[in-house]
Formats: structure tokens, sequence, C-alpha cells
């Protein structure tokens, strides 16, 4: 039998002593999910006790200051005013994600791996369910910004964004409403990327038709309600997409000849 006295046990690292305003907005933000109050409920205001929380007037106002910071409530003063629960905002959501990778942002071959996986299962879902009149014709409606050959370099470019927001109006309208907010995630991090911006500004006519092509594609591919043929369009389309912007990428990082 091996000696196991001398091997010294892995301690896990302890973890970040979290700060009572913290903690109070915790227990605030369970009772809420607890007791399913909806966007719009007053926060009743035995709940904002700071003697039943056990907590300085001071500390509750941080802990409602990091709940409104989170828009999980708004706070009104005056006659009627109180805490009162806040449905929050989609958009605000992926700027807070946004800002978690600011300092230390994905590669591109890193967002591709991720689209290439849920933009298929997208396009075969809106192809299933069936898509409601005005959200197809909002997919037609992108299509339509970027139908014309573009007069300059900054209409070219403003059409290469209108043809991420075809695949934001697809994701927006999935009834996997996970599957489309990482989707939407994905391409809000595709925007803040330098090296997109950088390749989005490069003049590439024969890549408008193509990505034009795959849309038209998919768009009678989901009206005809094939799910199967969708999906494959959209795989084609998303691995197509993925070898431009690696191929771009690194031409960009490649070291240029000294003259």
């Amino acid at each position: 039998m091996s000696d196991r006295s001398n091997i010294t046990p892995v301690v896990p690292p302890a973890a970040r002593k979290r700060k009572r305003p913290d903690i109070t907005a915790d227990k605030i933000r369970d009772r809420i999910m607890e007791t399913a109050l909806a966007p719009g409920d007053r926060v009743p205001a035995d709940w904002l006790d700071p003697d039943t929380l056990k907590v300085s007037r001071g500390t509750l106002r941080e802990a409602l200051k990091l709940l409104e910071f989170q828009g999980l409530v708004t706070t009104r003063t005056g006659p009627g005013g109180g805490a009162f629960v806040a449905a929050i905002a989609p958009e605000n959501a992926l700027r807070m994600l946004d800002n978690l990778f600011l300092f230390s942002p994905p590669t591109i071959a890193d967002i591709y791996q991720i689209r290439m996986l849920i933009e298929p299962e997208l396009a075969a879902s809106a192809a299933t369910g069936p898509m409601s009149t005005d959200s197809f014709k909002a997919l037609q409606d992108t299509i339509r910004l970027y139908e014309a050959e573009p007069e300059s370099g900054e209409e070219e470019y403003r059409q290469r964004l209108a043809e991420l927001d075809f695949h934001a109006e697809l994701a927006r309208n999935s009834p996997n409403r996970v599957m489309g907010f990482v989707a939407v995630f994905l391409l809000s991090l595709l925007r803040d990327l330098t090296v997109c911006r950088e390749i989005y500004h490069l003049s590439n006519p024969g890549l408008r038709e193509t990505g034009l092509n795959y849309q038209v594609r998919l768009l009678r591919a989901i009206k005809a309600g094939d799910a199967e043929r969708a999906r494959e369009i959209m795989r084609e389309h998303m691995g197509e997409a993925a070898r431009y912007m690696l191929e771009r990428a690194a031409l960009r990082e490649r070291p240029r000849p000294k003259s």
C-alpha cells in the first residue's frame, strides 16, 4: 500500500468574501423570484425593512442600487413611490455581457464555432414554426437593405452590417429564447471586434452576392416549411462565412514585407 501520509491535500482557493449589500440584494431577488412578482408589481415594503433584513439603512440603499443597476427593480420617490419589479431589456443584458469580454475578447474562430452549431438550428426552427407573416416580412425587409449595388465604401460597410441584422432578426423570432439570445450575443461580439470591423470595411462585391443568395434560398425553405433544407442552407452559409472571416483575419496578421 502506498504511503499517503506525505501527500498535501488540495485546498480550493477561498471564495471572495461577499459584501453585505450583495447578500441583501440576493435575498430581495430570491423573494421576488419565489413569489413570482411580475414587472410593474410593487416590492412589498416589509421586504425592504432594515430591521427584518438585519442590515443598516445604508446597506439596504446599496442593495437596491445594485438591483436597479442589474435592471431587476426601479425605484420611485414621493407619494406612491417605492421599489417596483422591472423587466430587464435584452439590449442591456447584452451590453453587460459584451463588457465581460471587453478586455479579453474571443477570437473569430471561437464565435463561429458556436454560430455553426446554433444558426442552422435557428433556421430549422423558423421553418418548423410556422413563422408569422410579420416576422417573415421583417426578414425580407433586412434583405432589401443590401439588394442594390452599393454606391460607396461606407454604404457597402452598412450593407455588411445589415446582413448581420438578418441573422439577428431570425434569432429574435426563435421559439427557443435561450438559443436566440445566444445567437444575438454572438452577433454583438462580432460587431465589437476590431478585426471584424476592419474586415467588414474591405470591399468585396462578390461577398454580398453570395450572402444574398444564401438568404434568399433560406427564405424559400422557411416559407415552404422545409426545416432540413433550411438547416443545410444555413450550415453551408456559416461554413462559408467562417472561412472568409478566418482567411481575412490571417492575412491581416501576416507581417508585411519590408520595402
